[in-house]
């Protein structure tokens, strides 16, 4: 999994509540266990119109947004069924960060699974980042981890929380095998003591 430790980009806006994963990834593209390709997928629904054109009105489909990294959006964002394709679907357009007020809990614990940090703010800080994001791809928006902090353009800073070990995965770029990988030699410790002790299992 690739590292997060600071970002700085174009955030996008997306000033809806309640956007549920069939609205992130639509149950159709589901079918692939791939996590490469999504991003063409993401918000389809809203990206599209009926011939398959671009909807100009949805706000990743504005040249400022094209390229942006992070997502400012509204409540409980991720909510509905559970899909790992969501979080794919985000990373694959080149999201690693999404700002909200909340989160579903499947949602949220699968972007640490993933490389995308999310981040719980107040609807004070929301409104800001709104604010920030709405100026377009001339105002860039940092997120820092290891600070836990979120700069806006003209320099004002918003700290987060994060539980500290998901924040060590994801500067170390550990999903649950990488983790696992990173204890082999506890591991295989294990197993040698285990063999001499019960040499039958």
């Amino acid at each position: 999994m690739q590292k997060f430790d600071h970002l700085s980009g174009v955030a996008a806006p997306l000033k809806i509540d309640n956007v549920d994963t069939d609205k992130i990834i639509p149950a159709q593209y589901l079918k692939t266990i791939k996590r490469t390709g999504l991003g063409r997928a993401l918000f389809a629904e809203m990206r599209y119109r009926d011939d398959g054109s671009d909807d100009p009105a949805f706000v990743l489909n504005q040249p400022a947004y094209r390229g942006a990294t992070i997502l400012v959006a509204g409540d409980n964002f991720g909510c509905g069924s559970s899909r790992e394709h969501a979080p794919w679907a985000l990373l694959d357009f080149g999201i690693r960060c999404v700002i909200s007020t909340s989160f579903a809990d499947i949602f949220y614990n699968n972007c640490f699974k993933n490389g995308i940090l999310p981040i719980v703010v107040t609807a004070e800080q929301l409104a800001l980042l709104f604010d920030d994001a709405e100026r377009g791809a001339n105002a860039r928006v940092s997120v820092d981890l290891a600070a836990q902090e979120i700069r806006g353009p003209d320099g004002g800073a918003i700290h987060f929380d994060i539980d500290p070990f998901r924040k060590h995965c994801l500067l170390e770029g550990l999903d649950d095998v990488g983790l696992t990988m990173s204890r082999t030699d506890a591991i295989e410790s294990f197993e040698s003591a285990a063999a001499g002790t019960r040499p039958w299992v």
